[in-house]
């Protein structure tokens, strides 16, 4: 099984307001970088959206490694899911889930692969974080917007 490293990050220009992701995929010396950036969101949907993103952008099962600096993505995915399923998409105080029309597009791309998460602090130096900062932020700035067929987070 391939392996593969997949590094995200998801910014917003104000909560909502305009935003964005970036995506850094690596596979042995290969590198692709993936951004595109929306008029209204907020920065957990673009955190969300980087993910699925990054994962469907695979097109066989691989082994993942996934660095993010979203605790909301990553403890959503690993510890939360299973439960809003299984509560008819309600959170454990009987909310509804917010965002869940990404959280079952993540959930379906997740599936199709060997996942581990990977938590770094954000603007702490981690090079790949940095740079996904930056690809997101800009998307978000206007240089890359609406970019991805028709979804409008």
């Amino acid at each position: 099984m391939k392996e593969v490293l997949l590094f995200t990050d998801g910014s917003c220009l104000g909560n909502p307001g305009p935003g964005g992701y970036g995506v850094i995929l690596k596979y042995k010396e290969h590198v692709k970088e993936m951004s595109c950036g929306y008029e209204l969101t907020t920065n957990n949907r673009m955190e969300l959206l980087a993910v699925i993103t990054g994962l469907s952008a695979l097109k066989e099962r691989c082994k993942v490694t996934i660095t993010t600096d979203s605790q909301y993505v990553k403890n959503g995915i690993t510890s939360w899911l299973e439960g809003w399923k299984r509560k008819n998409w309600r959170t454990s105080s009987g909310g509804a889930v917010k965002n869940k029309d990404l959280w079952i597009r993540l959930d379906e791309a997740y599936s199709k692969h060997d996942v581990t998460f990977v938590w770094v602090k954000g603007h702490n130096g981690h090079p790949e974080n940095e740079r996904c900062d930056e690809l997101a932020r800009t998307a978000a700035s206007g240089n890359n917007r609406l970019c991805d067929e028709g979804f409008h987070p």
